[in-house]
């Protein structure tokens, strides 16, 4: 006996009906709460000017470390979950270097020498710790699956971790302030904070500068060949090893330059500990911008960082939900699966085909 009524499968699946309804729960809630927020007015013109350029400069920070994933995974095809305690490893070091020019004088004297030389010797740090992750714990691994060296990274990132709390200890530092970073900057009757006017200008030079390395040098050539096809490039006479080995130094170069500006827009909470969370968020704007995606980097990490900014005012408060400012880390996380569910290839990204998958 046939039953009276019959799920067509091939034509209607559960999975795609669940999605397809958290889409529309999402987007009514961004919809309701944000006209919540603006028709209310309890935010001016001004408050979300400086809101957006706080997020500018936070995802500014996000996009310097996120290039490191993206630059790791568009080479070796792999998530290096141990890249957010290279950035942790030069922020870490460099705040001795600090606090020794702060004692001498020499930081507010000659502030712009002074942060450059911090600059300097925090990517130094964290591209030695880069190079030895790849060299020691990586290369072994190359011809693994993927699974292996991804839970080899997530070791390395304890072992890194717990390497740095023996040598600098449990407590927290803060890198001293700076004279000139501080004050505003009138426009309009706006007040924006050198501080965050400079961290902007500061990340934006270094995500230049990097894309000048990988479009218009040799070795950018090379690396774009190696990141196509390692047999072919091998074939070309490429050093494969030397390659991979200078991505990773130049992604640790920029995660160490990310630690010094990020301690210089947030002076507080330097430990062994403090890579976890800016690297989770890092790893969430290069997924938002397209993994392997240089250009998706950029835009995925100052996305984020205004999303993180601008989103709990604008929709949570909105939504009538308490503590609102509290929660930027949640609408940071919340990104990520929302971007698997709207747009798994990010927004650059290219939709592989079923064939190449």
């Amino acid at each position: 006996m046939q039953p009276m009524f019959k799920w067509k499968t091939d034509d209607f699946s559960w999975v795609d009906f669940t999605i397809d309804v958290l889409r529309v729960i999402i987007v009514l809630g961004v919809v309701i709460g944000a006209w919540n927020t603006l028709s209310s007015g309890r935010i001016s013109f001004a408050q979300w000017v400086n809101l957006f350029a706080a997020g500018l400069s936070q995802g500014s920070i996000y996009a310097l470390i996120a290039l490191g994933y993206t630059l790791v995974y568009g080479i070796l095809l792999m998530i290096n979950f141990a890249h957010g305690e290279v950035f942790m490893a030069g922020a870490f070091s460099t705040v001795f270097l600090a606090e020794a020019l702060n004692r001498t004088g020499f930081l507010n004297a000659q502030p712009l020498l002074a942060i450059l030389l911090m600059i300097a010797f925090a990517g130094l740090v964290s591209m030695s710790v880069a190079i030895l992750l790849e060299r020691i714990a990586y290369r072994p691994l190359r011809g693994s699956p993927r699974l292996v060296p991804l839970i080899t990274a997530i070791g390395a990132a304890f072992f890194l971790q717990y390497t740095f709390r023996g040598l600098y200890g449990s407590g927290f530092k803060a890198y001293p302030g700076v004279h000139a970073l501080q004050g505003a900057i009138e426009i309009g009757g706006i007040s924006i904070p050198v501080v965050q006017v400079f961290v902007f200008c500061a990340a934006l030079f270094l995500m230049l500068c990097l894309y000048w390395l990988v479009e218009r040098t040799r070795i950018g050539k090379a690396m774009r060949a190696v990141s196509e096809n390692k047999e072919v490039a091998r074939l070309m006479g490429i050093d494969i090893d030397w390659v991979i080995m200078f991505t990773f130094g130049v992604g640790g170069f920029l995660a160490g330059s990310a630690g010094v500006i990020n301690g210089l827009f947030r002076p507080q909470g330097v430990n062994f500990y403090m890579g976890f969370i800016p690297g989770i968020k890092a790893f969430t704007a290069a997924v938002l911008g397209g993994i392997g995606n240089i250009p998706g980097a950029m835009l995925g990490g100052l996305f984020l960082g205004v999303i993180e900014a601008i989103g709990p005012n604008l929709v949570l408060a909105g939504l009538g939900i308490p503590g609102a400012n509290q929660l930027k880390d949640v609408i940071a996380f919340t990104m990520l699966v929302l971007v698997l569910i709207f747009r798994p290839q990010g927004i650059l990204g290219e939709r592989l085909s079923e064939t190449k998958a």
